[in-house]
Formats: structure tokens, C-alpha cells, sequence
């Protein structure tokens, strides 16, 4: 909301914030005939809120009390143009003695930023705000981008605070399958993936994809197609080779063959094509594949290469032949979940279309967002890969399908791999014993965290909170819980407990790092009924495996310590830190 005695100003504000993408408040009835009661006839009826250039203090101070009052706007710029009618100081000093007042009472504080306009007239006013704890800006422009700053802090903690949707319907990734794809690709002493091979990757990641069938000439190609032809598909021929990136650039692509005769015609002229055009590659013959009826789908692109600072990136945008040429990519780095996915769609302007419009429905963004997840999480896996192109991959209201893939690796498979900025997911599978399973805390059980934390802790689950977190605990909000699922994996690790068959969370182990990776605190909390059992000791057991500090403390409350106990912990955990380091 903002609130000046200069319409000019207000408007300049206003635009500022639509240029930052920020939203005016809504000026609702209540508020307007409340500000009515305290205003000139002449005043704005909207939002800037002006009051006139003639405005004293008082008047100030009235529509200020109305508008932090009003719980229809999350903050407030107040703007003050010089005049000879009212002194600038004066008016500061009673906006500074009107906010002091509403602080005093229950409602929450919300902020509140001010621009003086002038330079003498102004300077008063600026060292009451400065006083006051008030930000002030010179220009209403540098108030509203200080505005947007707040919001994209605010924002960027509550992306924090979010948890991933977990859906039924998510298939494991093959890694095992993918391995033995890049393993058979190293053994034959290259490092570019067939068409047929990086499909096979995707697929292992439950990435939709073309079925593909290579053949070393013109009759093979007759001998693939023949079933496809048989079951009234039509076929797709493209040019296979390694030294040949962009197929459609040299005629290597041939679309929509319903026939064999069509189809040895097209292989024969796509090899005579690649040969007199790039006398210098190494042909492989060509590939067969259905073709893919979408006459509405948008062409996208999904990709990956290694950046030398950042390590692997992931690349989103539209795709096609005109890629280069539209240039609406965006970049993210691995690994991704489905918000971080959803938020690189977000960031191009194909996103627009993707949403549907006119008589076109929206494309289905959850396949696009699964697509873009499984391909981060097959880069993070598979650290022998250095380049992946997955163009086109269509995209429409009925799901996603890969065309073309393009897959190269390192040459060798001890060739390090700069790493990735975040840390993934640790590659660590469920351990089972004690008739559970043990494994990392994936950052998606926060439903689960909470049950287990205000119901699940047996008998005196109070007591337990407290010796868990050193005071007591009526409550767990939601931000809370995030914080204890959403951990970075390196600097912060947890194992769960789960019960095998019912996957109820029986206890955690929690370990937080410094940030020179020296030293360590950890936390363990076990359901009630199940305490003094060794739950707690083998996941203790898991974490010390895990991490790699030097030392690791822990603290007991002296109402539950059992000494003799303690020593045994302390000695064990000397020993198997020892080991460790």
C-alpha cells in the first residue's frame, strides 16, 4: 500500500513496483470509508492512497493508523513531496510516533518503508527514520526495488521451507541398467552414445522414449521397418553417426515413410547425402524409429553438460530445429526435485504456451517436470557422463516422448568429474535390520517427521521432546519440520528407522557438521516403547559410517544419563571415529 501526499510520486512508485513485478494492494470497502471519514473529498479512492498535497501531520498520522490497521495489504511505502504548506520533519516525526503506537499493540509489525523526497528538506526526516529503525530511500523507484527485495527474501525461505509432493506413480531409476549401457559404450573404445544407447539411458530413468533400431544399410533398414509397417506406423530414418551432431542440417532426417520401398529410398539417399557432405565422418548406417503422430506438441529441449565451476548443469527451454535461433533456454543445477524442476519451466517464455491457450489445452507439466527430474538424477548417478542432449522432446496435454538423444561420456572411467554445487542425494539403499529398514532421510517425510513427533513417541511423548531438543515442545509448526527434512546431505545428514512392513518411522539420527567439516553435534530420538532396545546404537552405527569429522559430541540431560552407559558410548565412539578418520 502507498500512501503520499503527491500523485506523482505515488503513480512513479506504483510503476516501479509493477516493473518488479510486485502487486499494489487491493483498497477494500471497510478501509475506503474509513479513510473517507478522515480525508479530503479530492482524495485518490484507490491505491497510491493520496491525500493531497496540503496534508499536515495529523492528516498523515489518520490514514496511517486506517492502513496498518487494514489486513488487506502486507506492507507500506509512505512518500513525501516537499511543499510550503507542511514542514517534511514534522510530518516524519509523526509517522515515526504513529508506527511506535501500533507496535505497542498485538497486531503483527509489518514493514514499513519510507522515501522523502529533496535533499535539505528531506535530511531531518531521514535522521528520525534512521532513529527510528525505519528504512528511508532517496527515490520512490529505489523504495519499491527495496520493497521486492524483502519479497524475494521472504520468498526465497519459504522455497526452503517446501516439500516436494510425493507421487505414487514414481518408477525407481535403473541405475544398474544405465551402467551397463556407459560400461558396454567404454568397452568398445568410444565415448558418443548411439541414438539407440541414450535412449536406453533415458528410459532407465523413466524418461518416455521412441523406440529405436539401428541398421548397417538400406536392406536392414527394409528388415526393421517391416513389422512397424505391419502394424500401420509409419517409420522415421536418420543418419547414425558419432561426428555428426545436427542430422537435419546435412538431410540425415527423413519423416513420415508409410512404405519399404519409401523407407530403402531414404536410407540409401541419407548415406549417399552423408558421405558427400561429411566425407570425414565415421558412418555407423542409420536408425528406424515410429513416427511420432503430435501435429499439436511443442518441441522442447532438455540437456546437461559439465560447467568448469559449477560442475554439472542442467538446460530447459524449446527446442527443435530453431533452437539456436529462438534462444529460450534456461539453466539450473542438479540434482532437482519437482518444485525446482517446475520453477526452470517457469523461467522461459515457452512455459506460456506450455499452459495452454485459445483452443490449445495446456501441455502436461508434471511429465515435463518428472522428465527434467530424472535426467538430473541420472547426471548425479552416472558421473562418467559430460554432455546430454535430449531434442526434440515432446510435450502435449497427453505426456512427454524423446525423439532424439544424444549422449557422450568421458573417455576414461577414472577421469574426474568437476563436482556438483549441491550435494545430491546420497546413493546409499536401505539397510535392513532389526526388522526395519535404515536409510538417509530423503527430505519428503515431513508428514511422517510430525506423526512421529507429536503422537508416535509412546507413553510420555512430552518427555521425550524435551530430552530431544532440550526444552519443551507443545508444538511443531510446518517451517520447523521442514527444517528438520529439508538437510543438505553434507553438512547435515539423517538416517531414519522405518518399520518394514507398516514404514512407520520408529527413530533418527541426526548429525550437523561445521562448516570447516571438523567437528560435528548429533541428536538421536527414538519412540518410547522401543527405547533401550539398541535402535538407538545402530543408528548412531550408520552416522558415525557416514560422516567424516574428526570429532563428534553429544549432550544428555544429567536426568536420564546413566553413566556406566555413557562410558561405553564415549569409548565406542572414540574407537569408531578413530577408524573413520
Amino acid at each position: 500500500m502507498i500512501l503520499t501526499n503527491g500523485g506523482g510520486a505515488g503513480v512513479l512508485a506504483a510503476d516501479r513496483v509493477a516493473d518488479f513485478r510486485g502487486e499494489l494492494a487491493p483498497l477494500g470497502a471497510a478501509t475506503r470509508a474509513a479513510l473517507d471519514k478522515v480525508l479530503p473529498a479530492t482524495w485518490s479512492k484507490g491505491n497510491p492512497v493520496d491525500i493531497i498535497g496540503d496534508a499536515d501531520p495529523e492528516r498523515y498520522a489518520k490514514a496511517l493508523e486506517i492502513l496498518l490497521a487494514d489486513q488487506d495489504n502486507d506492507a507500506l511505502l509512505i512518500l513525501n513531496c516537499p511543499t510550503a504548506l507542511s514542514s517534511s520533519t514534522a510530518v516524519a516525526q509523526r509517522v515515526v510516533e504513529t508506527i511506535r503506537q501500533d507496535r505497542e499493540t498485538n497486531r503483527p509489525a509489518k514493514p514499513v518503508l519510507t522515501s522523502w523526497l529533496g535533499t535539505q528538506a528531506a535530511e531531518g526526516a531521514r535522521q528520525l527514520f534512521a532513529c527510528a529503525g525505519l528504512p528511508t530511500f532517496d527515490t520512490p523507484s529505489a523504495a519499491a526495488r527495496g520493497f521486492m527485495h524483502i519479497v524475494g527474501f521472504r520468498r526465497a525461505q519459504d522455497a526452503l521451507m517446501r516439500v516436494p509432493a510425493v507421487r505414487e506413480d514414481e518408477r525407481p531409476s535403473d541405475q544398474s541398467a544405465a551402467a551397463a549401457v556407459i560400461g558396454k559404450v567404454r568397452a568398445a573404445g568410444r565415448t558418443m552414445l548411439s541414438e539407440a544407447e541414450s535412449k536406453a539411458l533415458l528410459k532407465a530413468y523413466g524418461i518416455p522414449v521412441a523406440e529405436t533400431v539401428t541398421a548397417t544399410d538400406a536392406d536392414a533398414a527394409v528388415n526393421v521397418a517391416e513389422p512397424m509397417l505391419a502394424a500401420g506406423q509409419s517409420v522415421v530414418v536418420k543418419v547414425l553417426s558419432d561426428d555428426i551432431t545436427h542430422k537435419s542440417d546435412i538431410g540425415g532426417v527423413r519423416l513420415d515413410l508409410k512404405t519399404a520401398e519409401a523407407v530403402r529410398e531414404a536410407a540409401s539417399a541419407i548415406v549417399a547425402a552423408a558421405e558427400r557432405l561429411c566425407p570425414q565422418a565415421r558412418l555407423q548406417g542409420v536408425t528406424v524409429s515410429p513416427y511420432i503422430r503430435r501435429p499439436r506438441a511443442h518441441e522442447l529441449i532438455i540437456g546437461a553438460t559439465v560447467d568448469p565451476t559449477f560442475g554439472p548443469i542442467i538446460l530447459f527451454g524449446a527446442g527443435g530445429t530453431s533452437v539456436e535461433a529462438v534462444a529460450d533456454t534456461v539453466l539450473g543445477l542438479p540434482p532437482l526435485d519437482s518444485m525446482l524442476a517446475s520453477e526452470m519451466i517457469a523461467r522461459t517464455r515457452i512455459s506460456r504456451l506450455l499452459r495452454g491457450y485459445r483452443d490449445r489445452p495446456a501441455a502436461d507439466m508434471e511429465g515435463i517436470a518428472r522428465a527434467l527430474v530424472g535426467l538430473a538424477t541420472l547426471i548425479a548417478e552416472h558421473p562418467d557422463i559430460r554432455e546430454l542432449d535430449v531434442n526434440p522432446l515432446l510435450a502435449d496435454d497427453t505426456g512427454v516422448i524423446a525423439l532424439d538423444a544424444r549422449v557422450r561420456i568421458a573417455a576414461r572411467s577414472d577421469a574426474p568429474r568437476v563436482p556438483m554445487s549441491i550435494r545430491p542425494y546420497p546413493s546409499l539403499r536401505p539397510t535392513p535390520c532389526w526388522q526395519m529398514h535404515v536409510r538417509c532421510d530423503c527430505g519428503r517425510s515431513d508428514r511422517r517427521t510430525r506423526r512421529f513427533m507429536m503422537s508416535s513417541c509412546g507413553v510420555s511423548p512430552p518427555g521425550d521432546m524435551r530430552l530431544r531438543f532440550f526444552t519443551a515442545q507443545k508444538g511443531l509448526s510446518k517451517g520447523f519440520v521442514a527444517r528438520l527434512t529439508q538437510i543438505d546431505y553434507a553438512r547435515q545428514m539423517a538416517f531414519v528407522a522405518l518399520d518394514a512392513a507398516s514404514k512407520q518411522l520408529l527413530g533418527v539420527a541426526r548429525i550437523i557438521a561445521d562448516t570447516d567439516y571438523e567437528r560435528a553435534e548429533y541428536a538421536i530420538l527414538v519412540r518410547s516403547e522401543l527405547q533401550g532396545q539398541g535402535l538407538g546404537w545402530q543408528l548412531m552405527q550408520h552416522l558415525i559410517g557416514y560422516c567424516k569429522a574428526d570429532e563428534i559430541h553429544g549432550s544428555v540431560l544429567s536426568d536420564k544419563l546413566c553413566w556406566r552407559c555413557a562410558g561405553s558410548w564415549v569409548s565406542t565412539l572414540w574407537t569408531l571415529v578413530t577408524n573413520q578418520a
